[in-house]
């Protein structure tokens, strides 16, 4: 039988959706042949230029603006309070100016991004905190997911839904708002920044984005791999996810215990060093562990006594089969069963060809593989081949309901499906090692 024949496939499919925006700083560039060490810069001509306006021209303007932009995002007045504030500097020269005005001048200075207009893929998903009224048999998820804007820059989002006790998959209707958070805290590392920032938490999860907010992310946050993580009994979520700067990546640690208040931290050591890490749901031994590939080829056990530094390892998996040959990857955190921990793989073949497999590690000591797949569960359909990057399937992880397997997944890059496996009938295609 071959392995992909038990594999159900699901709606709904999500795809990008251009008309999500979020409102963000804009930067006019200067040109520095233009300026003399006497000049202003551009952000100062503009302010001049607002300033320069009669106060009764400035409030139609900007009454003209919220009129606008004001169904776009919530609390406009106060995101050009806020962005004014930021721009004290360009307001030196200037004795007094109106409410207006300020406000005004603070519109002048952001932008609004589409956030997902390219991409809407790399999904991983846990169960929501909050299980409240759910019907028998059925239980909430959060799905993260990147997304991709203008100038490839990924950023996070989320979704959330329902799997039925028929594992029906249903996503909640998003809203038609998105908005960045506010940074809480800001401490400056050997490493980069240790970020911390946070929604309102009366808006919808679907409404909240996390955009890159330290130079090491400036080009994007990236493949979020969460975990419902039972650290000694306090339940937290975390996700490693790849910081990219436009030259170099790394792997960096997300930590919510309730999707409102985030803390974002640069992961330390030689293992950190590269992309695809994913923790383990609990301790092992005592120690937090992680599948992590730190040589762009194989998969490698790693301990770790703190969350945040992560050294050495034990090589478990090389690539063996014809549709891996190229290099393997987890797909997301292992997903504990009976007989042993559960890792979904991806690998590489010819022509790139991206698809998912399996291994079984052992519960006790998951750097002995027991088991692993022959043939990929999901490779990529005729109808799955076109987008953004052809020929890929992805997952950044899974859940187990009842006796099945939930994957969401991307398919080329560009928009993101599910589905189920019978978890009885993908073990019974694992080759014994």
């Amino acid at each position: 039988m071959p392995n992909g024949s038990f594999l159900s496939r699901l709606g709904p499919v999500l795809r990008p959706d251009s008309a999500r925006v979020i409102i963000r700083p804009f930067r006019p560039a200067v040109e520095p042949r233009d300026l003399t060490p006497t000049d202003k810069t551009r952000a100062n001509h503009i302010v001049d230029r607002v300033v320069a306006l009669p106060p009764e021209e400035a409030a139609q303007q900007l009454a003209d603006v919220l009129v606008n932009f004001d169904q776009r995002h919530r609390n406009l007045v106060g995101l050009f309070e806020a962005r004014a504030d930021e721009m004290e500097d360009a307001f030196a020269d200037h004795a007094a100016f109106t409410k207006a005005q300020r406000q005004l001048i603070g519109a002048f200075f952001l932008h609004e991004y589409s956030f997902e207009a390219s991409a809407l893929f790399n999904p991983s998903i846990v169960l929501h905190p909050d299980q409240a009224d759910c019907w028998a048999g059925s239980c909430r998820f959060i799905l993260s997911l990147r997304a991709v804007g203008e100038g490839h820059i990924s950023s996070l989002t989320f979704r959330t839904g329902t799997i039925g006790a028929d594992g029906a998959v249903a996503i909640d209707e998003k809203s038609k708002l998105a908005a960045i958070p506010a940074v809480r805290s800001r401490v400056p590392g050997q490493l980069g920044d240790d970020v911390t920032v946070g929604f309102d938490a009366a808006t919808d999860i679907s409404e909240r984005v996390i955009f890159p907010v330290t130079d090491a992310q400036s080009n994007g946050i990236e493949d979020a791999r969460f975990v419902r993580l039972d650290d000694d009994g306090r339940i937290r979520y975390l996700a490693t996810y790849t910081a990219y700067n436009g030259r170099e990546i790394r792997s960096e640690l997300i930590e919510t215990p309730d999707f409102v208040d985030f803390r974002l931290t640069p992961l330390r050591g030689y293992a950190a060093r590269n992309k695809g890490m994913a923790l383990f749901p609990r301790k092992i031994g005592g120690r937090y562990a992680m599948i992590a590939r730190q040589d762009n080829e194989n998969l490698h056990l790693l301990y770790s006594s703190d969350l945040y530094f992560w050294e050495g390892g034990t090589p478990i998996l090389r690539p063996r089969h014809f549709w891996e040959f190229v290099q393997i990857g987890n797909c997301g955190s292992p997903v504990e069963l009976d007989e042993g921990w559960l890792l979904l793989t991806h690998g590489v073949g010819a022509i790139r060809k991206y698809t998912i497999g399996a291994v079984l590690l052992d519960k006790k000591d998951p750097s002995i593989v027991l088991a692993r797949s022959r043939q990929p569960l999901i490779r990529p359909e005729p109808f799955e081949r076109e987008g953004y990057v052809p020929n890929v399937v992805y997952t950044c992880g899974l859940i187990k309901h009842g006796a099945d397997l939930v994957i969401p997944y991307a398919i080329s890059d560009t928009f993101t499906n599910f589905a189920t496996i019978p978890i009885l009938q993908l073990l019974k295609t694992l080759d014994p090692i």
